[in-house]
């Protein structure tokens, strides 16, 4: 039997009994799994992988003695195993876990109730698919480190607003362009490459994370840190503008632009999730299409399933610019590869060069589109 068709080996990491027993029966009840173990601490984890090795691994990150964090650095980075963190959302928690995220951990998802009576199976399914997705990802053996250098001083000591292999256009076109970027597994670290290039005063960028309620203002904070831009969870009624990097506030709400009479602003509004996701890629896309287009360059980065490919057919359509990541440097080339295949990006970027692509895009007709235009759905004002 190979790899592809056996049972997917699970390693449970988490302090709490409960919790381990609740999402072992969980796992257990999904004939796709077989469960290697549930430990309590990093020593007994050691002892599981040891003596059989998991394919993937759900860890929580607030443990004692040696805590998820510290675990997935020391540990798990020296033999990568695809790793999802189920953490609790406090607010520790949370800057821990984008910590994890851009130590190389695939996925997050929070802490599911646990209530007595109710299906375990069916609370446990977004966990489950996760760990799925995980099983297929690219982890690699050692994180991108973070850069040394400040906010504060990345904007404004004096040397250069970007790297010597990207070159930022006329300041004055950047003012009238907007970048979209899409993300879901492993686009944590996917956007603090993209980011992190970007010089100071790069266009007005809006961007979907797929990431749990509680989390995106964490990661906005860590981005913020380590970029030239600024970079902010968004809020109703921000205005884009240059420079500025909003990220849309994650499971609760959809993010779309909309004009207002001082320019572009988002809007946030609940409306039904959209390819499984709230927020979601296609949301932001076709909004970008429908009031930013053509003065627009859009990305869609590793991902698990379809979110954004539609909508970047879309924006590609009404003469934007649309980029997708190679299937080489994704983590999950699930929403970049349904770019490609339908014909939604104009072509497939390395994950280093993606922020390089999108700055030279700036005022540059995109190429034609092919003889068979398979994007016939009309716009539609307030999509």
């Amino acid at each position: 039997m190979n790899r592809s068709e056996r049972p997917i080996r699970v390693l449970i990491i988490d302090d709490s009994a409960m919790f381990r027993r609740f999402l072992a029966q969980g796992i257990k009840s999904d004939p796709e799994f077989e469960l290697v173990g549930a430990a309590a601490n990093a020593e007994q984890a050691r002892q599981f992988i040891g003596i059989r090795r998991p394919d993937v691994i759900s860890l929580d990150i607030e443990m004692p003695q040696m805590d998820g964090l510290t675990f997935l650095k020391e540990e798990i980075s020296k033999d990568p195993i695809p790793t999802i963190i189920v953490s609790s959302q406090t607010s520790n928690g949370a800057r821990a876990t984008i910590e994890a995220l851009q130590a190389g951990a695939v996925d997050v998802l929070p802490k599911p109730k646990m209530v007595a009576g109710q299906d375990i199976a069916g609370i446990t399914s977004q966990i489950r698919v996760s760990l799925k997705a995980a099983r297929h990802a690219h982890v690699q053996e050692e994180a991108v480190p973070a850069p040394s250098i400040s906010a504060r001083q990345r904007r404004t000591a004096n040397q250069p607003s970007a790297p010597e292999n990207l070159h930022s256009a006329n300041p004055q076109l950047n003012a009238r362009w907007v970048f979209a970027i899409g993300a879901s597994t492993g686009g944590v670290r996917a956007l603090g490459t993209v980011l992190a290039q970007l010089p100071k005063d790069a266009p007005a960028t809006v961007v979907v994370q797929h990431m749990p309620a509680g989390f995106t203002n964490a990661f906005a904070r860590r981005l913020n840190d380590t970029c030239r831009v600024e970079v902010r969870e968004a809020q109703h009624g921000d205005l884009l503008r240059q420079g500025l990097v909003l990220l849309a506030p994650g499971g609760e709400t959809h993010m779309v632009v909309r004009p207002s009479p001082n320019g572009l602003c988002v809007v946030l509004n609940q409306g039904d999730p959209v390819c499984y996701s709230r927020p979601s890629v296609d949301v932001l896309f076709a909004s970008v299409a429908n009031y930013a287009a053509p003065r627009v360059s859009a990305a869609l980065l590793t991902g698990m399933g379809r979110d954004g490919a539609q909508s970047l057919g879309m924006i590609r359509r009404v003469g934007g610019r649309t980029f997708a990541q190679d299937e080489s440097s994704s983590v999950v080339w699930g929403m970049p590869a349904a770019a490609w295949e339908t014909g939604a990006a104009e072509s497939l970027v390395p994950l280093n060069n993606v922020a390089g692509v999108m700055m030279s895009s700036i005022g540059i007709s995109p190429p034609p589109l092919p003889e068979e235009n398979i994007f016939s759905t009309p716009l539609r004002k307030g999509n």
